[in-house]
């Protein structure tokens, strides 16, 4: 069988763009290896009518909705080598299974790496958070910290001053501000340090306090921190495409990459992490143009 369009990736940008497509009554394999970018997450913001739900909720509900389109097939594995056909794409599973479709929409997203920091990684997604549009509201008024070792730390604590008005900022060593973006934040009262982080403590993921490599200790109950971000997969050798700078899969506004027939959403073609919401509604888009494509090629 040759599907009408193979997705990678069961994110919110892959599940939208299933579920317009069998709505339009086009035949999909979808590839998920159940292994979403939020799932340590305790809960999901900014999505209207499903502010605060679960990762895991929140993909039980998805696969529930595009399932009931006997055209979509959902297939939990991993896709490990991508060619092109003259008139479509062959995929190949980490088993061998092999699949044909017609169109390739990606969105398989980021993957988050982290300061290798004694701590953090038990407390990521419950007080340690990467985006305060999705996680700000939570941490309000609480004393926060913010970690990041990229010149972007200067708009961070811009931001995160929204929530909080107790904030230190954090470079962990490295020398990203400015003098001028110093005095900035002091004027704010918002302390920087420069030093590096030997730990984080707490316990039942709440942040208690950071310790740095001097000895000293801060008291903390949670924070931001910017990871490094990594593709999920990465075809660029086998199909070719175009690349953004951050690594991304370089598109047009309706997902349309610079291969016929390859088209990615969501952070996979930004390469920079996306709210739910934002992927969502790319999905949708691109399944949009996907669709009418195999439409105007079936008239041609």
């Amino acid at each position: 069988m040759i599907y009408d369009c193979a997705i990678i990736g069961g994110g919110p940008a892959g599940l939208n763009a299933a579920l317009v497509l069998g709505r339009a009554r086009r035949t999909v394999a979808l590839f998920d290896n159940d292994r979403p970018r939020n799932k340590v997450t305790h809960a999901s913001h900014g999505f209207l009518t499903q502010d605060g739900v679960t990762p895991a909720e929140f993909r039980r509900i998805a696969y529930q909705e595009v399932l009931r389109y006997p055209s979509v097939e959902h297939y939990p594995v991993s896709i490990v080598n991508v060619r092109r056909l003259e008139n479509g794409f062959e995929l190949t599973t980490e088993s061998g299974e092999r699949f044909q479709s017609r169109k390739l929409l990606i969105t398989s997203g980021l993957k988050e790496v982290y300061p290798a920091i004694p701590g953090l990684k038990e407390l990521y997604g419950r007080s340690l958070f990467h985006c305060p549009y999705c996680d700000g509201w939570e941490l309000r008024d609480q004393p926060l910290i913010v970690l990041s070792e990229h010149p972007k730390v200067f708009h961070l604590a811009k931001l995160v001053h929204q929530w909080s008005r107790d904030l230190v900022v954090c470079t962990n060593g490295a020398a990203v501000l400015t003098e001028e973006q110093k005095g900035v934040l002091a004027s704010r009262k918002i302390i920087v340090s420069e030093q590096t982080v030997a730990a984080f403590h707490g316990s039942d993921g709440k942040l208690r306090q950071v310790e740095f490599t001097d000895g000293t200790r801060l008291d903390r109950t949670g924070g931001f921190i910017t990871p490094a971000w990594q593709p999920q997969t990465d075809f660029r050798e086998q199909l070719g495409y175009e690349a953004t700078e951050l690594g991304g899969i370089r598109t047009d506004e309706t997902g349309r990459s610079s291969v016929p027939g390859l088209f990615a959403a969501g952070e996979a073609s930004t390469g920079a992490p996306s709210q739910l919401i934002l992927s969502a509604a790319a999905g949708s888009l691109a399944a949009v143009t996907i669709n009418v494509e195999l439409m105007e090629e079936a008239f041609a």
